[in-house]
């Protein structure tokens, strides 16, 4: 057995399957992803690394088969999976896993070839464990799949906690020793006992504080625009192709970029926090559905009409369209009066919480920073967004905001 000392929860003890895999190439790679991409450009002491995050994940899934009352080769199998839900993350996690997706039709979680192959493919069969079937639950499939990856699995409960304790902020800090708890199984489904609507609404409240606070802040924004933007290029390039970049880490990428003459300019800007600004922040009753429900081609044309429209380069403008507001926890199953409910029909706070996520929405369009006010009026004009629900980089009559106001 392993201890490890863990900055949320103490010491860890690893074991078995897990204490096996913990030296891979596949699972050390992770001390070199960061958690949160681009967010320590806007929280300096968010460095956590997926590896922090995976034994996190380890260790909340240890109390949960614990209090479950799983034992033997299944519990053995969860474990794996729990330690290598995040194997398949590329460099900077989530910021560019849209970008390698569209090239590559994997998400972070699609992991079958990934594990079946190499020392982690070798380590589980040596434990009489079949990579495929360790594979479906990092996906989230069967009963127990859900832990790993569902509404109320452990990886949410670590990666909230985690991220509120390295940002500094109280939003995220759950009760995730009652979550844990209080799980149970109804009809072969994963929800919380009697009397626990409140501590699933606390869990989908920490997540809607969160978002906009740390996960959405508009700085991490447009970071993470502008790294999208730089990967999208330097896969433009002959040299590299997806599946190699979705296998680098953080610093890999960081030098791929400094090394293309193409990309040079975003990773210097990135690298010395040098972003562009915001030209537009509109709201999404400012913002045509036909744009907000465009896709990644028709973004990329409203950048060069843009920037045809001011004298710039293409890729002096970035069009951020975030998808249209989701909640999965509201489908969070609770027990009540005998039979489990979904939270979305059972919490009057989910409706709350759906209109406030409405209204948090933006639309971005970011520009260096002596451009935004050019850009800022020709995105208004090329994309037909309503002045009065937008606030655009300008100063003159009938436009929120002025150039002070978007100071970060």
């Amino acid at each position: 057995m392993t201890t490890i000392k863990d900055s949320v929860h103490d010491h860890i003890e690893v074991e078995g399957v897990a204490e096996a895999l913990l030296d891979t190439e596949e699972v050390q790679r992770l001390r070199h992803i960061k958690q949160l991409g681009t967010v320590q450009l806007v929280y300096p002491s968010a460095n956590h690394t997926r590896f922090e995050h995976s034994l996190g994940v380890y260790h909340l899934a240890s109390r949960a088969l614990d209090h479950l009352g799983i034992e033997g080769l299944q519990a053995e199998r969860i474990r794996a999976a729990s330690l290598l839900h995040d194997v398949g993350h590329g460099p900077y996690s989530h910021n560019v896993e849209s970008v390698t997706h569209r090239h590559t039709g994997k998400y972070h979680d699609d992991v079958h070839e990934l594990i079946a192959e190499g020392a982690v493919g070798d380590v589980l069969r040596d434990n009489d464990l079949e990579p495929a079937r360790i594979a479906d639950l990092v996906a989230g499939e069967g009963k127990y799949g859900q832990l790993v990856s569902g509404e109320l699995d452990v990886d949410r409960m670590d990666y909230l906690v985690r991220d509120a304790h390295h940002t500094g902020v109280p939003y995220g800090t759950i009760d995730h020793e009652r979550l844990i708890r209080e799980l149970t199984f109804a009809d072969g489904e994963l929800v919380l006992a009697e009397g626990n609507v409140q501590t699933a609404e606390s869990l989908l409240l920490a997540r809607a504080l969160m978002n906009p606070t740390v996960y959405q802040h508009h700085v991490a924004r447009i970071s993470k625009a502008m790294l999208r933007q730089a990967t999208e290029r330097l896969l433009d390039q002959p040299d590299l192709s997806a599946a190699e970049l979705r296998r680098m880490d953080d610093h890999d990428l960081l030098a791929a970029l400094r090394m293309t003459p193409e990309t040079r300019a975003f990773a210097d800007r990135l690298g010395s926090r040098t972003l562009f600004k915001r030209a537009v922040w509109a709201e999404m009753d400012a913002v045509p559905d036909g744009v907000v429900d465009a896709d990644h081609d028709d973004y990329r044309a409203f950048e060069s009409r843009i920037a045809d429209r001011v004298g710039l380069d293409p890729e002096s403008v970035i069009v951020d369209v975030p998808p249209r507001p989701s909640m999965t926890e509201s489908t969070t199953r609770v027990m009540v009066s005998g039979e489990a409910r979904r939270l979305g029909k059972q919490s009057p706070l989910v409706s709350a919480l759906r209109t406030a996520q409405n209204q948090q929405w933006r639309l971005g369009v970011y520009a260096p920073a002596d451009e935004t006010a050019a850009v800022g009026r020709a995105a208004v004009e090329e994309m037909g967004l309503d002045i009065d629900g937008a606030l655009v980089s300008d100063v003159r009559p009938g436009v929120a905001t002025t150039l002070d106001e978007f100071a970060e």
